[in-house]
């Protein structure tokens, strides 16, 4: 079978047409133990962002001391549109960094109410049609945590409007996150350098 096309088999008969399911927003879930989730849903972005897509990014779980190397290229392209039109808009949020985390370390409870403060602010914005492409990094560490509701969280994906893609990063995405997504990434690590004791590299890690 030729790349990109799909088997007729496989057709679902909903009676659209193939130029209206090409146009069905996507949830996309990069789960598992091996490095380059977070790196596959910023490529996803970049190629958002080169069509013009306005793009929300959403860090659950890096510190605001923590400069990735995504980042200043996403805010970098950002201040390219503003400046030319060209791409799409982007906001960068992260912990501790004018979104709704506190900057001093807080107890369990204090990080479970920012994170679900968190989650809310998202759902607004989806319900809302804020953005075109969001990127929810390392979203499923709350859920696991208990900190936001995984029912909620997936309700909300399968009856989010418009034409809004979502793509959750994460080890051990919740059950009911697999069930309503349409692309489901399993990194698994068969090797990595730490395993032997060495440290993350610029350019590598960051």
């Amino acid at each position: 079978m030729a790349q990109g096309q799909v088997d007729p088999k496989n057709i679902p008969d909903d009676g659209l047409t193939t130029r209206q399911r090409r146009q069905l927003p996507i949830t996309a879930i990069h789960t598992g133990h091996g490095k380059g989730k977070s790196t596959a849903a910023f490529g996803m972005a970049l190629r958002a962002w080169n069509q013009g897509l306005n793009i929300g990014v959403f860090q659950f779980v890096k510190s605001a001391k923590w400069k990735v190397g995504e980042e200043t290229v996403f805010k970098r392209l950002g201040e390219l549109h503003a400046d030319t039109g060209e791409g799409g808009p982007v906001q960068w949020h992260k912990m501790g960094e004018g979104w709704s985390w506190s900057r001093k370390k807080g107890s369990d409870e204090d990080h479970a109410r920012d994170a679900a403060e968190g989650w809310a602010e998202i759902k607004r914005r989806l319900l809302a049609e804020e953005h075109d492409f969001y990127v929810l990094d390392e979203f499923t560490y709350p859920i696991k945590w208990g900190w936001v509701d995984a029912a909620d969280v997936a309700d909300t994906l399968a009856n989010r409007p418009g034409r809004q893609h979502v793509v959750i990063t994460g080890r051990d995405a919740d059950p009911k996150l697999i069930d309503v997504a349409d692309l489901v990434t399993e990194m698994t690590k068969v090797k990595h350098p730490m395993d032997v004791g060495r440290k993350g590299q610029k350019g590598i890690e960051w």
